[in-house]
């Protein structure tokens, strides 16, 4: 499938990548700035673009990875003269219908992984959420997201904003727990690498039990005296005191709920 990617980001690299390796033609990488649009279109063996107007008319599809408020800025410019082409997004907080007016066969494909251009993604077990305007559109999402992926899922707009807000939670609400941990054990001069025995036991005892069933903490036993303590030595970070305080919280009443 000849494929134009707009967009040379974290998500567009591996993506792109992924595409690549299952034998697509990316034909061309569109981004705003030229050196990332060479850097991603060198990896796939594509021509580098950042004119939108000067993107390849034949695509079979036009991938678009780019940030959530960029999208419905660029799609006039990029639907125009392309119409009966599939549009598909990436985003998990963009509503299919955004393509409406501007394209006849639309969709998403929601890769749900945290990414970086450092750390190369293996798509094979990655779940994929798909959405499609018409047939169309659809048969060519399938094709596409089944020659990367094992593991499909059709899921609604409103569905996928709900999937987005949990992987804010389980995702980058969690890595900003992380960076406040480091924070922490940097003022005693105590390495972060020390947690990751603890953050590896944790992640995997997910995958056996449910996240309520591996709490474990002084919250959840509700002891105050270590959380008097804990709390008191937060004194001098009001706001980090108080993400404590509401975190404790939460988990002893969703435990005692059970």
């Amino acid at each position: 499938m000849r494929i134009a990617i707009i967009g040379a980001g974290r998500l567009a690299t591996n993506l792109g990548k992924a595409l690549n390796g299952a034998g697509h033609d990316i034909v061309q990488v569109y981004s705003r700035t030229r050196e990332a649009a060479e850097q991603l279109a060198t990896i796939v063996g594509a021509s580098p673009l950042t004119d939108v107007e000067a993107l390849t008319r034949d695509a079979d599809a036009y991938v678009i990875a780019l940030k959530d408020s960029v999208v419905p800025l660029l799609l006039p410019s990029l639907c125009k003269g392309r119409e009966q082409k599939v549009f598909l997004h990436t985003a998990g907080s963009l509503d299919l219908s955004i393509f409406s007016g501007m394209a006849l066969h639309y969709g998403v494909l929601y890769p749900m992984q945290t990414f970086s251009k450092e750390r190369e993604v293996n798509f094979n077990e990655l779940p994929l959420f798909l959405e499609a305007n018409d047939a169309l559109t659809a048969q060519t999402l399938v094709a596409l997201a089944e020659s990367i992926s094992t593991r499909i899922y059709p899921l609604s707009s409103q569905d996928r904003k709900h999937l987005h807000l949990a992987a804010v939670f389980a995702c980058n609400f969690v890595n900003h727990l992380y960076a406040l941990s480091a924070d922490i054990l940097q003022k005693s001069g105590i390495p972060f690498d020390v947690m990751l025995p603890l953050i590896d036991e944790t992640a995997l005892k997910v995958h056996s039990m449910t996240p309520a069933e591996a709490q474990t903490g002084p919250a959840l036993r509700f002891d105050e005296n270590i959380i008097r303590m804990h709390t008191s030595m937060l004194q001098g970070n009001p706001l980090l005191r108080d993400l404590y305080e509401r975190l404790s919280l939460s988990i002893h009443q969703k435990h005692t709920a059970q």
